[in-house]
């Protein structure tokens, strides 16, 4: 094969890889993670099922790469978002936006949680970044709040702090608990990081 042959080979690849990509993102937001389907995947892509097995390794890493694309669309939101709030602020901004992100865009939001990889299989270490850049957003804000906490420290709060957060709008959004109209969950979620700034304006001053 030569050189000319190869990079053809190679391009058409990638150009597979974005196709499946797509389509399988316009999927998971139509349909959710359970309206993905290898079958319909590649009609929809116009390529034969094997091909969606060259591009990728498995499924997983489309779904994840399906991810990215979300946690990416996320971040932006963030970015967009928080400007130059203030400490406490920009954690009120930061929750608003995320309830935001998981109304508007559900099926894609509920997908990065819905998705699980075999047992004793790990996600890439590309999957791994794109997910702890959202984790690294609460770092500026923490450190603020939580001016003698360490690294160490502050990453494992902003981890307690998101699993919060997400376990309002998760239980606010499927209503599982009881009904929730929009404007109780919107309450209810500042209300929530409302009380734990305070805590940790409180846990600083007594520290100092």
């Amino acid at each position: 094969m030569n050189e000319k042959t190869t990079e053809a080979a190679a391009d058409r690849r990638t150009q597979l890889r974005a196709r499946l990509i797509d389509v399988a993102q316009e999927t998971i937001a139509a349909q959710g993670l359970t309206g993905l389907k290898a079958r319909d995947l590649a009609a929809a892509a116009g390529c034969a099922i094997g091909a969606i097995y060259t591009a990728f390794d498995d499924l997983d890493e489309l779904i994840l790469r399906v991810n990215a694309r979300t946690l990416a669309r996320l971040e932006s939101a963030l970015d967009r978002a928080l400007g130059d709030a203030e400490a406490e602020q920009a954690l009120q901004v930061m929750a608003r936006t995320y309830l935001n992100f998981a109304r508007a865009e559900e099926p894609s939001w509920r997908a990065l949680f819905e998705h699980r990889l075999p047992r004793g299989v790990n996600p890439p270490q590309w999957y791994v970044e794109a997910r702890n850049r959202l984790f690294n957003r609460l770092d500026e804000p923490l450190s603020r709040l939580l001016p003698g906490a360490g690294d160490v420290a502050r990453a494992a709060f902003a981890r307690t702090l998101f699993s919060a957060v997400h376990g309002v709008v998760a239980l606010g959004l499927e209503e599982k608990i009881a009904d929730t109209p929009p404007e109780l969950l919107d309450e209810q979620l500042e209300m929530l990081v409302r009380i734990i700034a305070d805590g940790l304006m409180m846990e600083s001053a007594r520290l100092i």
